[in-house]
């Protein structure tokens, strides 16, 4: 009969040891869910007042000490394309000299940009054909500058559509007087020698020269 008591309490026993653990097993995953809940919360918090003003004081600063370098971008890009053409123009006159060819230099003004064309006066059908090499890439202005005009020796000054400026195998050029403007109407000149092909590059907007020749 002991024995018989002692089997009878061995269910209740294991029950309560089942009750026991399930009770565990809830109290971690409550506590668990708790701490998963509260670092969600955590991850969603938005910024403070204090910190937005500092990130805007920040950003503020930072746009201050920026501004003067993106002023002085634009300047230094007309410097840089008023000096390409000029390179351009140096190398088309040396070349129509030692290869006795005629260079044309055209400007379209209708696309912002500059090519290069030549014709071999002794060829059987002479004909302007375009330039090889790195001196026929056809060159388009970069945004915020174009060719406001070309002034060419007995043509005129030109606003729109094409306009030549022709090298001669004689060591000759046409007299030409380019003017670039960026959007805040500071103005550049080019302006190339008939006679030595030099070219001058001057921060201004100066007129066509009256025999052709400045100085």
């Amino acid at each position: 009969m002991f024995a018989a008591g002692i089997h009878s309490c061995a269910p209740i026993a294991k029950s309560w040891l089942v009750r026991d653990e399930l009770t565990a097993r809830g109290s971690v995953k409550s506590v668990m869910t708790r701490a998963a809940h509260h670092h969600a919360g955590f991850g969603r918090r938005g910024f403070t007042l204090l910190e937005l003003a500092v990130v805007m004081f920040l950003m503020a600063l930072i746009m201050l000490i920026a501004l003067p370098y993106f002023g002085s971008l634009q300047p230094a890009q007309m410097r840089s394309e008023s000096r390409r053409l000029a390179s351009r123009a140096n190398y088309l006159y040396q070349e129509a000299g030692a290869q006795k060819v005629l260079i044309r230099l055209t400007f379209d003004l209708d696309h912002n940009g500059y090519y290069v064309t030549r014709l071999d006066p002794f060829a059987a059908k002479p004909v302007f054909t375009p330039e090889g090499g790195p001196a026929g890439v056809r060159v388009i202005m970069p945004v915020g500058i174009r060719i406001r005009d070309v002034w060419v020796e007995g043509v005129g000054a030109v606003n729109r559509g094409q306009v030549s400026t022709q090298f001669y195998p004689s060591g000759y050029v046409d007299a030409t007087v380019v003017h670039l403007i960026d959007q805040n109407g500071e103005v550049f000149t080019i302006a190339i020698d008939p006679f030595t092909g030099r070219v001058s590059i001057a921060n201004g907007d100066l007129p066509p020269p009256r025999r052709g020749v400045y100085g």
